[in-house]
């Protein structure tokens, strides 16, 4: 799974003029499931983003994660984040977990998220979403939960 992840100082998600999501101080974290992804990579990929250090400590440095500072986790689906773009002028999305799987991944990983952070709100999976947020530092991270499976062969190499 892949996310792109914000640190924020409010951000929001709207469909069809009402908003569905909204968190205050936090991350945006824009989540993308790719073939080969399951549960256990959702749970990876939301231990990184509740303890990933991010949020300036009493000296400013990075060294507090949101669940340090208390702060909201607002996910929302983006499957371009999978998009390859490396030739051509259109981007492919054939990593990408199918439609339906992926739904299911997303909701697992809200669910899981809820259960285990206070401030925990999402975008809305298969809809046009307006995003809106501010970019705290600037500060924006890529980050990626393997599978077993690519952890494995990651291993032998």
């Amino acid at each position: 799974m892949i996310a792109l992840l914000q640190r924020v100082s409010r951000a929001e998600v709207v469909v069809a003029g009402e908003a569905v999501g909204s968190i205050g101080r936090g991350i945006l974290a824009m989540v993308c499931a790719e073939r080969g992804d399951d549960p256990d990579t959702a749970d990876r990929l939301l231990e990184r983003l509740l303890g990933y250090r991010i949020f300036p400590d009493a000296a400013g440095k990075m060294n507090l994660s949101v669940q340090d500072v208390g702060g909201g986790l607002l996910l929302v689906p983006q499957f371009t984040l999978a998009a390859d773009t490396s030739g051509g002028m259109r981007p492919s999305f054939s990593s990408a977990l199918a439609a339906e799987p992926a739904r299911e991944l997303f909701d697992y990983l809200v669910m899981r998220a809820r259960l285990r952070h206070r401030l925990v709100s999402a975008g809305q999976f298969g809809a046009h979403m307006q995003v809106s947020l501010t970019n705290e530092g600037p500060v924006t991270f890529w980050l990626r939960a393997m599978s077993v499976e690519d952890l494995s062969s990651t291993a032998t190499r």
